[in-house]
Order: C-alpha cells, then structure tokens, then sequence
C-alpha cells in the first residue's frame, strides 16, 4: 500500500489497516515457528506497510497539535 493511499483515507481506516497488518504479520511469524516457512518477501512487505500506517497516523497527530496550539 502506498503511503498516497493511506492519506486518502480517513483515521479510522488508517487505523483498521494498521491492525489487520499486524495479524496478517503476526500470523505469518506464526507460520514461520512452525515451520511452514511462509514468504519471507511478504514478511518485508508487511513490516513496511506497518510503518507507512504509523507514519501517517504520527503526521495526522501531529498536525492536529499544530492546528490546536498544543505542543508535544
């Protein structure tokens, strides 16, 4: 997923993805300790996408402190 696409969407969405990321990665280290020994290209993959969504929930966050006059 593109991090262009993740910026389309709204919080909640970002948020979904986010989760359904983490237990397709989570399931996939799973396979791997019982040694079905899953796509490891997919592993990559995965752990990328984990970090577009964060990337994009931070700047979100980020923003809204700005526009609030909140500092960190």
């Amino acid at each position: 997923m593109r991090a262009n696409e993740l910026r389309g969407m709204d919080a909640g969405d970002v948020e979904r993805e986010l989760a359904r990321l983490k237990k397709e990665l989570f399931d996939l280290k799973f396979q791997w300790q019982a040694e079905e020994k899953p796509d490891s290209d997919r592993r990559r993959h995965l752990k990328r996408d984990i970090a577009r969504c964060k990337t994009v929930l931070r700047e979100r966050q980020l923003e809204q402190a700005r526009a609030g006059g909140t500092s960190e």
